[in-house]
C-alpha cells in the first residue's frame, strides 16, 4: 500500500503517538481511500463504531433534511423529534422495563452517566453509604477520570491514580487461560463469585454497583464468560443491592448478533451504557438507557445533576434513528450473526498454520484471536516483540484496517480484533481473511514465531 508522503506538510494536531497514516479521501461500504490511492478494508470498523458501513445514502439523506430544519436546539430550551423518537426506538429495542434514555456524545460519557444516575438514586432512596463501584480486571471503560477509575487497565490508568478515587476490581473471568479440572460451567460460577466475595470484603453497605461488559472489548480481546457467569452475577447484584450496569459501547447496537450484548444470556442489567454502534460514526452519540424505577427517585429529589451541551442533538438523534433504520431494514444484526460465524471458523482454522494463535473467541462480529509463545499454557509472547502493534502495521501496509490492544493488564498478552461493519459479504470476508493469512505469514517470518504447513 502507498504509504505517506515525505512532502506532506507539518501536523498541528497530536493523539496518542506522534505515527503519522496517510490522509483519508473517501469512504465506502467497508472500504476507506486514502488521498494517494490507497484502499483498505475497514476490518475494525473504526474503533468498532461504523457498524452499518461507511457513506450509507440512506443515512447521509436523513441528515441532510435534518440539517435543513435545525442541526442544534438544547434541551432546556426545546424537545426536539429526532431526539424523542430515537429514544422511543432504542426503548423498544431494549430489555423489558428500560423505558428512560438519557443522550450523550460518546462512551466515556454513557458511562459515567450510569455512575452518577446509580449514585443519585442510591442518595435519593436513603443509600447514601453506597458509593463504590467494582469492576474486572482487566477492563476498560473509557478515559475520563471517573471511567478510567473503574477500568483495569494499567498502563493507561497508572499516570493518573493520584487525581482518582480507584475502584475496587476483580479478575475478568478469563476462563479460556484456566488449566484446572473445573468445567466452564464450574469456572463461569467461581468467577462471578469472585463478585460476592468481593462485595462482602468492602462492606455491602458501602457498594453501589458492579459494571461489566456482556462481551469483552480491546483490553480483553472480545472476551466472553462461560454461559453460567451471567445469571450468577446478576443473582449476586440482586441479593446485595448492587446496581448491574452493562457496558454496551462497544458489544451493543448489533455489533454480536443480537441488539445488545448482553441479549445473548440471562441475566438482565439495571442501567445500559450504549455509543459508538448507534451512531455508527455519522454523528458522535451515545445514550444511557435506564428503568423508571431508577431514575423517577433521582428527579423527585431535584433532578439529576449531570448533562453535556450536545446531550440529544437533533443532527446525531436524526443519524442515529437512520442507522437503526437501515439496521432493521437490511437485517445487519443477523448478518453480523452469520458473518460472525464464518470468521470465527476461518480464524480457528488459521492454528494448524499459525501455532501461535492460542485462542479465538467473540460473539458476532466482535471476534478476537490472541498471540501466545505456548497454546498449550498460554504462555504470553515476549513483550519486547510487540506483536499486537505489528500485526496491524503489517496488515494495514497489506490493504486491511484491524485493530489490537495487550490483554492482560495492558503490559502483555497480544491479540488482534477483526470486527468488520456488519455489511459485509462472503465475498469481502474472503478478501479480508487472505489479507490476515498473509499478515500472519509475514508476521511469523519476521519474529522468528512457528509456522505449520
Amino acid at each position: 500500500m502507498t504509504q505517506a508522503g515525505s512532502n506532506r506538510r507539518p501536523s498541528n494536531l497530536f493523539y496518542q503517538s506522534g505515527t503519522r497514516r496517510p490522509p483519508v479521501d473517501r469512504a465506502e461500504g467497508i472500504y476507506i481511500w486514502d488521498q494517494y490511492g490507497g484502499r483498505r478494508i475497514d476490518g475494525s470498523s473504526g474503533a468498532m463504531v461504523v457498524n452499518i458501513g461507511h457513506s450509507n445514502p440512506y443515512v447521509l439523506d436523513a441528515m441532510k433534511r435534518q440539517m435543513d430544519k435545525c442541526t442544534f436546539a438544547y434541551r432546556l430550551h426545546y424537545e426536539n423529534d429526532a431526539a424523542e423518537d430515537l429514544a422511543t426506538r432504542l426503548c423498544d429495542l431494549a430489555p423489558a422495563e428500560f423505558n428512560r434514555v438519557f443522550f450523550v456524545s460518546g462512551g466515556s460519557e454513557a458511562v459515567e452517566s450510569c455512575l452518577k444516575l446509580a449514585r443519585q438514586y442510591a442518595v435519593a432512596t436513603g443509600q447514601a453509604s453506597r458509593f463504590k463501584v467494582i469492576s474486572r480486571f482487566p477492563s476498560y471503560h473509557g478515559c475520563t477520570l471517573g471511567a478510567l477509575a473503574i477500568t483495569g487497565y494499567a498502563a493507561l490508568a497508572a499516570p493518573f491514580a493520584p487525581m482518582m478515587h480507584e475502584m475496587p476490581k476483580i479478575p475478568a473471568p478469563t476462563a479460556y487461560l484456566d488449566r484446572d479440572q473445573l468445567t466452564m460451567e464450574e469456572r463461569g460460577i467461581r468467577y462471578a463469585d469472585l463478585l460476592e466475595a468481593e462485595i462482602r470484603a468492602q462492606g455491602p453497605d458501602t457498594v453501589l454497583a458492579f459494571i461489566m461488559e456482556p462481551v469483552g472489548g480491546a483490553s480483553t480481546g472480545a472476551l466472553v464468560a462461560p454461559d453460567s457467569y451471567y445469571p450468577r452475577v446478576r443473582e449476586i447484584c440482586s441479593k446485595y443491592g448492587v446496581i448491574l450496569i452493562h457496558d454496551e459501547v462497544m458489544s451493543g447496537a448489533g455489533r454480536t448478533g443480537k441488539f445488545l450484548g448482553g441479549d445473548h444470556w440471562p441475566g438482565r442489567p439495571d442501567l445500559i451504557a450504549l455509543s459508538k454502534g448507534i451512531g455508527s460514526g455519522y454523528c458522535p452519540l451515545g445514550a444511557m438507557l435506564a428503568p423508571d424505577w431508577m431514575v423517577q427517585p433521582v428527579l423527585e429529589k431535584g433532578g439529576f445533576l449531570h448533562g453535556f451541551t450536545y446531550a440529544g442533538n437533533p443532527l446525531a438523534s436524526a443519524a442515529g434513528l437512520a442507522v437503526l433504520e437501515v439496521m432493521e431494514k437490511e437485517d445487519l444484526i443477523g448478518n453480523a450473526a452469520r458473518m460472525g460465524e464464518v470468521i470465527r471458523d476461518r480464524l480457528e482454522g488459521l492454528k494448524p498454520r499459525f501455532p501461535f494463535i492460542g485462542d479465538v473467541r467473540g460473539k458476532g462480529l466482535l471476534l478476537a484471536a490472541e498471540m501466545v509463545a505456548d497454546p498449550e499454557t498460554m504462555l504470553p509472547l515476549p513483550a519486547h516483540l510487540n506483536a499486537y502493534q505489528r500485526i496491524i502495521d503489517i496488515a494495514y501496509d497489506k490493504g486491511l484496517i484491524i485493530y489490537s490492544r495487550r490483554t492482560r493488564g495492558g503490559n502483555e498478552g497480544d491479540h488482534f480484533l477483526v470486527c468488520p461493519p456488519m455489511i459485509i459479504t462472503p465475498a469481502q470476508v474472503d478478501e479480508m481473511m487472505a489479507i490476515i493469512e498473509d499478515s500472519l505469514d509475514t508476521l511469523a517470518r519476521e519474529l522468528d514465531l512457528p509456522r505449520g504447513l
